[in-house]
């Protein structure tokens, strides 16, 4: 790691993004193939984000966080997948609960929980497909003292490198509950690794629950079923900067000339689309991307010929995320526009 990026401070919007581009291209790609190889991320990945603030990305300023725009944030997302996916893949995880706590009614759980996610000094994974698994989502019910939960909560990504879940569940009356669960092995609590093509070092797993206990005051919040499936149907917007942050790569990476040319403007007009979709347009805007880190990743292999398929150079691995991305946080509407847009004649 080089001397200028040891001392972190803080920084206003540009320095965030001229020190994040940095860290891409000095520290998270040249180690971008070792992590791919890897059990998990190495925690000092983790350990410098934290020291620059990025767990505070989704936090408002008053609470030790950046403060960013939407636009700042996006941006900060496309670097760091950009220099190591794997890395940026779980980081991003640790947001949404951030959001959640910051935005939550529920008595003193923000000023607990808010400004420790904020400063790094706890991390956080989520665990919300549970809610989608077909005829048995994951389920809770109220008792003395807190909530047992009950299901299995597929592609939980992080286990082991967070120390929180945040987790959903439905109740018997169609509620959604939002809870703060220890991420830790229990007898009510068990794992299941899932192997995967792409981002292995991400520690993705099944988790199970079979009447794991949660206090009460770990709820962050409550909401009718039908309002989570509305706001969860279009999918998120923020994922897609990580299949931005691959197509950059992989143009980076390029020789100048039309095939870069031509993959530039594609990427600045897909980056363009997530930055300005709503609900209605996040799907078309999330295909766009993730279909161009799929050419930008074939454009790359093709260019490099042969040694694209050896372990040990980055357009293999590229390549393997580029696939990982065209299902990673898919919704109905997604896929059929990827399917529609990778079948066209």
């Amino acid at each position: 790691m080089t001397s200028h990026l040891e001392e972190p401070t803080v920084a206003d919007s540009g320095q965030v993004a001229a020190r994040a581009r940095a860290i891409a291209d000095e520290v998270l790609f040249p180690a971008a193939l070792g992590v791919d190889g890897a059990d998990r991320v190495p925690a000092a990945q983790f350990d410098l984000f934290a020291a620059e603030g990025y767990y505070g990305m989704a936090a408002p300023a008053d609470a030790g966080g950046l403060g960013l725009s939407w636009p700042q944030a996006a941006a900060l997302v496309e670097t760091l997948a950009d220099g190591c996916l794997t890395t940026a893949f779980v980081w991003l995880q640790h947001h949404s609960p951030v959001r959640a706590v910051a935005d939550s009614a529920q008595p003193g759980l923000r000023d607990r929980w808010l400004t420790p996610l904020a400063r790094g000094e706890r991390r956080a994974g989520i665990a919300l497909a549970g809610l989608r698994v077909p005829d048995a989502p994951m389920r809770v019910t109220p008792v003395d003292g807190g909530y047992l939960l009950e299901g299995r909560a597929p592609w939980v990504t992080g286990w082991g490198m967070i120390d929180t879940l945040y987790t959903a569940a439905l109740d018997a009356s169609g509620d959604v509950h939002f809870l703060l669960v220890d991420a830790a092995p229990a007898p009510t609590l068990r794992t299941r690794p899932l192997e995967l093509v792409a981002v292995r070092a991400s520690a993705t797993v099944d988790v199970h629950f079979d009447r794991h206990f949660v206090p009460a005051d770990r709820l962050v919040d409550r909401v009718p079923y039908t309002d989570w499936s509305r706001s969860d149907s279009s999918g998120s917007a923020m994922n897609g900067f990580l299949a931005i942050g691959v197509a950059a790569r992989c143009v980076r990476l390029l020789p100048p000339g039309p095939a870069a040319e031509t993959l530039s403007a594609q990427l600045d007009a897909a980056r363009a689309g997530l930055l300005g979709a709503d609900s209605a347009s996040t799907p078309a805007a999330r295909a766009d991307a993730s279909a161009l880190a799929a050419r930008a990743a074939a454009a790359l292999a093709v260019q490099t010929g042969a040694r694209a398929v050896l372990l040990d150079h980055d357009a293999q691995r590229l390549a393997r995320e580029a696939v990982f991305l065209l299902v990673f946080g898919n919704r109905p509407a997604i896929r059929d526009d990827l399917l529609d847009r990778l079948t066209r004649t």
